[in-house]
């Protein structure tokens, strides 16, 4: 029997969002104030995903100003597939609410926001028999829309606020059979997370709640994967159902900590009594009955293509001017836009940690720059091991606390450097920094890197930076290191 491991999309890929077009799988996830937004990926068994691109991948689609606060910008997306033509559907907290965009083809170009004038967050989209399309929000209410314009048609309805629990939210609404089904989210977005579902024979109301809510959660549990929640179904072409949803995996001496952000599972779901039953999150289960590998991503980045490949991100935006692929062919050359990685505005390319153990490494000529690389969740919490004039420093930013490290001579021109990452001790890992393959300059502690320490929604994401002048980057590895 084949099996898979949870998650199935590893790191910061959290409030999943799938819908099937024939045999094939799409997938978006929210990115928060990362550019470009909402990373979308392909599949054709639920289990093994490419990333294709990003929705929101120009600035007319999103704008995220410096004032935009971290864990702010792009919050759960809804993506669905109808009448020929994928809708995504999402909120940017920080630039004009609620807004759609849409595509024939998956890969896009995806049209301009259509905004809508509907308040709350976590937008759905479900359609009825006569073409009405319905929007579902937090809180949770309906409204009939028209997705061409935006405007509002009927609405917005409250339906159902959950069974009592904090933060009802990211509902997705679905017609099956005879019933509307509204599944939602409940108990906030932590341990306590749990999905709840309710239905009526219309999407109007009103619901009944199905009478074991909620389907799932894992709080209060001993399982590896907890705060379970915002969960998406999908049908798969064999007839059985299946649900993406969020996760994290605490690691380390209590309270525990997670470092990766919330990442996307997958799990069964049975039909019982005309109402779903979610199973818990595994991490290892029997595999759905398509099975499509994918050759593995290579490791190392040689910056040979035209374009960055679609996993690197950028806080809030990417100027034109601050990077280039073709000033010095071969290489990822970045321009500095700002003088901190403490404030908002600053030169950096970073992709997701997606796994417990890790090495990153990187090539860097910096030139008369001052540049690096960075982990980082924000702009108050990061390591960064940098090189300007001559020597290589390990500066940690925590909270208030700015500190230099260590620093050491090298010589000059073109240097390596390593970050890493491996679980050990009372934390969920320790970070280690080093040059050119000598001795660890600096062993962090990787709590304060943490979402219990930094709070927010994201997770870690690790990359290359310039703070002054320009450097070259000839290329970049990410290797787990823990057989994940």
């Amino acid at each position: 029997m084949r099996t898979y491991d949870n998650p199935v999309i590893g790191g910061f890929h959290p409030d999943p969002s799938v819908c099937r077009v024939g045999e094939d799988y799409y997938l978006v996830c929210s990115s928060f104030e990362y550019f470009p937004g909402v990373p979308l990926f392909h599949s054709r068994d639920l289990v093994h995903w490419r990333q294709i691109g990003n929705v929101l991948d120009r600035p007319g689609q999103l704008d995220l100003p410096d004032t935009a606060r971290a864990s702010g910008g792009i919050y759960a997306p809804t993506l669905r597939y109808h009448d020929g033509r994928f809708h995504m559907i999402t909120t940017n907290v920080d630039g004009g609410g609620n807004f759609l965009v849409t595509s024939e083809r998956p890969e896009g170009p995806w049209s301009d926001p259509v905004w809508i004038d509907l308040p709350g967050i976590d937008p759905d989209l479900a359609w009825d028999e006569d073409g009405s399309c319905w929007c579902a929000l937090a809180g949770v209410s309906v409204a009939r829309i028209d997705t061409a314009t935006g405007k509002v048609l009927e609405g917005p309805l409250p339906v159902w606020s959950g069974s009592g629990m904090q933060d009802p939210e990211a509902p997705h609404l679905y017609r099956i059979g005879d019933w509307w089904y509204l599944m939602l989210a409940e108990g906030g977005t932590g341990l306590g997370h749990s999905v709840s579902v309710a239905r009526a024979r219309s999407p109007r109301g009103p619901y009944e709640p199905a009478p074991d809510n909620p389907v799932l959660t894992h709080r209060s549990t001993g399982r590896p994967v907890q705060s379970t929640g915002h969960a998406d179904l999908v049908q798969a072409p064999d007839g059985t159902w299946w649900a993406v949803l969020l996760g994290t995996r605490p690691r380390g001496w209590f309270p525990g900590f997670h470092v990766l952000g919330r990442e996307t599972f997958l799990t069964p779901v049975e039909w019982v009594d005309g109402w779903p039953r979610i199973a818990p999150v595994l991490e290892r289960r029997p595999a759905p009955a398509a099975w499509h590998p994918r050759r593995p991503e290579p490791p190392r980045d040689d910056f040979d293509a035209a374009d960055l490949a679609p996993y690197w991100i950028s806080p809030r935006r990417r100027p034109r001017g601050s990077w280039s692929l073709s000033e010095r062919p071969g290489r990822l050359t970045l321009h500095a836009t700002g003088g901190s990685l403490d404030l908002p505005g600053h030169t950096f390319v970073g992709r997701r940690q997606q796994h417990p153990e890790c090495r990153i490494a990187a090539r860097l000529d910096p030139g008369a720059g001052r540049a690096g690389v960075s982990v980082r969740m924000d702009e108050a919490h990061h390591y960064d091991l940098e090189i300007a004039g001559g020597e290589a420093s390990v500066m940690a930013r925590i909270g208030p606390v700015r500190q230099e490290l260590a620093r050491r001579a090298l010589p000059s021109g073109p240097v390596t450097l390593t970050v890493d990452i491996r679980t050990a001790g009372l934390g969920p890992d320790t970070i280690a920094f080093s040059a050119d393959g000598g001795e660890p300059l600096a062993e962090l502690d990787g709590r304060y890197l943490s979402t219990q320490v930094a709070g927010g929604f994201t997770g870690r994401v690790i990359g290359m930076y310039v703070t002054e002048g320009s450097a070259a980057f000839d290329w970049f590895e990410y290797l787990p290191t823990d057989g994940a």
